[in-house]
């Protein structure tokens, strides 16, 4: 239990349904749509279409959706992989011959078919119970009739203001008369996205991949070099997938396969409770473990996560418990190892992120995102969508296992989460922050069943982040630890802007009640009823 001295907020408690989302109005929207008779899956697209209007910086009906939904009954939650493909066209040596070396993460090249609403659609007709028309009424409204920035959009609108302003569609759609950008507390509208979203909302997924907004869309990319064209919009699926598991301290834990890297998050979880607990938290043993581990389990994510259907993923040794334990075999306690053994075994072989329980114990946990803050920055002025950069996670290097290639996803870092126990689900979870997502999964699962904290308490907790070459502390790490870990031999960066964000929603079967939490490092809320 927190010190009720100590600045922070206790964790969300309810006996009957809760929603944890980054903004106010999109744990409202959930919570709307949970009274009015929707399940948890309804809920989470709702609130992710509010999002997609009030926090438009992490996410958008033009980026990609993931998702886990955990029926009650069921044992194991459903999977659904609703990223974009690269257009046809998009083949390696098109980048040859125009002399493009490396991709740019504001070009129309890496901007990848989105995948999001033919996502909400499907998810919706199979599993939810009120249909699109309804649940999108609240991100419509809140388009049409304005909402008031909070203060971590308007950060990320100022943060964005450089990527925003080169691009006429941006301009034209989120700055004012006055060439600013909306800033804390002003009514920000948005019509044209108003109308596209009311055409979805009447048609479904045929009013986002064909007609008038896959034209605006085309059009627009094709304007700035892009190889998209009609047939790469509705051609387009997601598709239902297989979750993939490991346990951790007695929970079952479900990630989705590649192309995302939940796989990187297992190994992590894996490589932890292989090690020993250390005796605090925020002890500078466990923040070193976590670093060491880090570097590994990010080796193989380099080498290895990748569209399965363009590349052979070694699953079987990434999930596995014993290459986990071999792994951390090579942590030294006091020193940073300064070379890599190579990745694997001899062969034998800015985003959002929602979580929604329902009266009846279906447990949702749902991811949409640009990727980088505002994504390519590249907005369809006439219907008000700005598209994401996920093809930035392609590669030009020739034999590559993320080569860019004509309808190849590319790797993915967003990653829903979901805890399970005794065949029922027990946690929705996730944690946003662009490569951090499987560190923030790992980190989160052991801060509350290695040390007992509710899901407010683990989101709290100050993160740290080993990413090229670099470990990337927030402040709230003490400058004693950072010294400490220095001494060890690495290399401590403060970072300006905090590590992503998350929610949570634990289910206590033994109380029959919800323990929700909401990162402080966005706006949002857990609310229950």
């Amino acid at each position: 239990m927190r010190d009720l001295h100590m600045p922070g907020r206790s964790a969300a408690r309810s006996g009957n349904a809760m929603a944890s989302t980054s903004q106010p109005s999109s744990t409202l929207a959930a919570i709307e749509i949970l009274m009015a008779g929707g399940n948890a899956l309804d809920a989470a697209i709702a609130a992710c279409a509010v999002q997609c209007v009030t926090e438009p910086g992490s996410t958008g009906i033009g980026g990609d959706c993931f998702c886990l939904y955990q029926p009650s009954n069921a044992a194991v939650p459903i999977g659904f992989n609703g990223s974009g493909r690269a257009p046809a066209k998009a083949n390696i040596e098109f980048f040859k011959d125009q002399g493009i070396r490396e991709l740019d993460p504001t070009s129309a090249h890496v901007v990848t078919v989105p995948g999001a609403i033919d996502a909400w659609e499907t998810l919706s007709r199979d599993h939810g119970r009120l249909g699109l028309d309804r649940i999108l009424q609240p991100a419509i409204r809140y388009a049409q009739e304005g909402f008031a920035v909070h203060e971590r959009t308007a950060v990320d609108f100022a943060n964005g203001y450089g990527k925003l302003s080169k691009d006429t569609g941006a301009r034209e759609v989120y700055f004012n008369s006055a060439g600013k950008l909306p800033t804390v507390g002003e009514n920000f509208r948005q019509p044209a996205l108003a109308a596209t979203l009311r055409a979805i909302a009447e048609k479904g997924r045929s009013a986002f991949y064909e007609g008038a907004v896959a034209e605006d869309i085309i059009a627009t990319l094709n304007t700035k070099g892009g190889l998209h064209d009609l047939s790469d919009f509705s051609e387009h699926s997601g598709e239902y997938v297989n979750p993939i598991h490991s346990t951790f301290r007695g929970y079952d834990v479900f990630e989705l396969p590649p192309n995302g890297v939940g796989a990187i998050a297992l190994l992590l979880i894996n490589m932890l409770e292989a090690l020993p607990i250390a005796g605090a938290p925020l002890d500078v043993t466990r923040l070193h473990h976590l670093i060491e581990a880090t570097k590994l389990a990010y080796r193989d994510r380099n080498a290895f996560i990748a569209d399965p259907a363009f590349s052979d993923v070694p699953l079987d040794i990434l999930l596995s418990k014993d290459y986990a334990a071999k792994l951390v075999t090579s942590i030294d306690d006091m020193h940073a190892a300064s070379d890599l053994p190579p990745a694997g075994m001899p062969p034998q072989g800015n985003t959002v992120y929602i979580s929604v329980v329902d009266a009846d114990g279906n447990a949702c946990s749902f991811i949409n995102s640009l990727f980088k803050g505002f994504g390519s920055g590249i907005v369809a002025a006439k219907s008000g969508v700005i598209l994401q950069n996920r093809g930035f996670g392609f590669t030009l290097e020739d034999g590559h296992p993320n080569q860019i290639e004509p309808k190849k996803r590319p790797m993915h870092t967003i990653i829903p989460g979901m805890v399970a126990k005794d065949s029922r689900p027990v946690m929705p979870f996730g944690v946003m922050g662009g490569h951090f997502q499987p560190v923030g999964h790992a980190w989160t699962l052991s801060s509350m069943f290695d040390f007992g904290l509710d899901p407010q308490e683990a989101m709290d907790l100050p993160r740290i982040f080993a990413f090229e070459g670099n470990v990337e502390v927030e402040r709230g790490i003490s400058k004693v630890a950072a010294e400490i870990l220095a001494s060890r031999g690495h290399k401590i960066t403060n970072i300006g802007m905090p590590h992503g964000g998350g929610q949570a929603i634990f289910i206590d079967h033994k109380n029959g009640t919800l323990v929700g939490g909401s990162d402080p490092r966005k706006d949002g809320i857990a609310l229950g009823y």
